[in-house]
C-alpha cells in the first residue's frame, strides 16, 4: 500500500508545475467541504470552506482527503445497505465487493461521482465538488447572522487555499464586501505572488510553522521550509503596509515523535522574535489529536501516527513554557487541544 505521503508529493510536485483547470479558468474552484459553527479557525462562529489540494503530505496530516488535488471517492461501511447500485453504476468497473465491503480501486477510480451519485444510503461519497463563485458566496452568507452574533466570519483552508488562488482572492474579496470577516489559513508553501493575492483581502492570516530544521521538515511533510519561512517575513512586511490583515497567527502542530521537540519550538520562537514579533498576536501550540484514523482506512491508505498517543499535560505544559521563554513575549502563547489523562489520576 502506498503511503499518503508519497503519492501526495509526488501529485503536489505536478500542481505547482501545471495549475488545476479550476485556477486556469477561475470559474470554478475544488471545494472539499463547507464547514459550519467552527470554532476553531479564527474568532467567533465561523465557517470554514476546505479547498481541496495541498503543497505538502504531513505525515500527520488529519485531513487526508484534502491532500490530493483531484476528486476522490470514499466508502462509508457503517451507511452501506448491501445493493450493490454502486458496482453497476461505475463506469470504470473499479468498484468490487470483498469481505468487507466493497473495495475501490484507486487505480481505476476517476473520481467521476457517479457511483456516489447512484448511492441510495449515501455510503459512497465523491471528495471534491466544483463549485462557482455565486454559489459558494451564496452557501456562506447563509450563517451571517452567525456571523454577527459571535463577531465570527469565514476562513478559507485546506488543503491549501493558495493553490487555487485567482478563485479564492475572489471569493474573499466578495465576503468582504458584504461585511463578512475573512481569514486565511495557510501552510505558507505557495508563490509568494499567490500570497499576497490572498492577503490582500484577508482580515486574519492563520500561518503554519510546523518544524524550523529544514532536513526534518522535508521528513515530515515532503518539503523543504525555506519557502514557508520566507512567505513568513514577506506576510509580515506585507502587513506592515498595508491595513490587511490586520491580525497573524503563527499555529504549530504538536506531534509526538516529529514537531513536539524543545529544540523545534525554541527554534519556532527565536524565528518569531526576529522577524515577526511586531505583528504576530498570537502563537498557538495545537496537540496532536487522534481523530482522523478512519479517514486513511476509507482512503485505502495507511497513518502513520495510528499507534501515537495524545500528549499528557506535563508535556504540554513544558513545551508552552519552553515556547514562553524563547524571546517572543510570553503572552502571545496559547496551547488547545485535547491532552491524555492518565487512569491513576482518575482512580480516585
Amino acid at each position: 500500500m502506498k503511503s499518503s505521503l508519497a503519492k501526495a508529493t509526488a501529485s503536489t510536485e505536478s500542481v505547482e508545475a501545471e495549475p488545476l483547470p479550476a485556477e486556469s479558468a477561475q470559474r470554478t474552484a475544488l471545494v472539499l467541504n463547507v464547514q459550519r459553527m467552527s470554532t476553531e479557525d479564527g474568532p467567533g462562529i465561523r465557517t470554514t470552506v476546505f479547498f481541496k489540494g495541498c503543497t505538502l503530505a504531513c505525515y500527520w496530516c488529519h485531513n487526508p482527503e484534502s491532500i490530493s488535488p483531484r476528486p476522490q471517492t470514499t466508502w462509508f461501511e457503517t451507511r452501506c445497505i448491501g445493493c450493490r447500485t454502486c458496482i453497476a453504476a461505475c463506469p470504470q468497473r473499479a468498484l468490487s465487493v470483498v469481505a468487507d465491503g466493497v473495495s475501490i480501486r484507486r487505480d481505476l477510480c476517476q473520481g467521476c461521482g457517479t457511483c456516489a451519485a447512484a448511492c441510495p444510503s449515501t455510503a459512497l461519497e465523491l471528495l471534491g465538488t466544483p463549485w462557482n463563485l455565486d454559489t459558494l458566496l451564496l452557501e456562506v452568507l447563509k450563517d451571517r447572522v452567525y456571523f454577527d452574533r459571535s463577531a465570527g466570519g469565514v476562513t478559507v483552508s485546506g488543503g491549501e487555499p493558495a493553490l487555487q488562488s485567482l478563485f479564492v482572492a475572489r471569493f474573499l474579496e466578495a465576503c468582504r464586501e458584504r461585511g463578512l470577516h475573512t481569514a486565511l489559513d495557510t501552510c505558507g508553501m505557495c508563490s509568494q505572488a499567490a500570497l499576497e493575492r490572498l492577503l490582500a483581502h484577508s482580515d486574519l492570516l492563520l500561518y503554519d510553522i510546523k518544524e524550523i530544521d529544514s532536513g526534518r521538515h522535508k521528513r515530515f511533510t515532503g518539503r523543504t521550509n525555506e519557502r514557508i519561512l520566507a512567505n513568513a517575513v514577506v506576510a509580515a512586511e506585507y502587513m506592515r503596509s498595508h491595513p490587511t490583515p490586520s491580525t497573524f497567527w503563527i499555529r504549530t502542530p504538536l506531534v509526538p515523535a516529529a514537531t513536539a521537540t524543545e529544540a523545534n519550538i525554541r527554534g519556532i520562537g527565536r524565528f518569531i522574535a526576529a522577524n515577526l514579533q511586531d505583528v504576530v498576536s498570537r502563537w498557538e501550540l495545537c496537540a496532536f489529536n487522534n481523530l482522523c484514523r478512519d479517514k486513511y482506512v476509507r482512503l485505502g491508505e495507511t497513518w502513520r501516527c495510528v499507534d501515537e498517543d495524545l500528549l499528557d499535560q506535563e508535556a504540554l505544559d513544558a513545551l508552552v513554557r519552553i515556547a514562553r521563554a524563547s524571546g517572543v513575549d510570553p503572552d502571545i502563547v496559547v496551547a488547545t487541544g485535547a491532552t491524555r489523562i492518565d487512569p491513576a489520576s482518575t482512580a480516585n
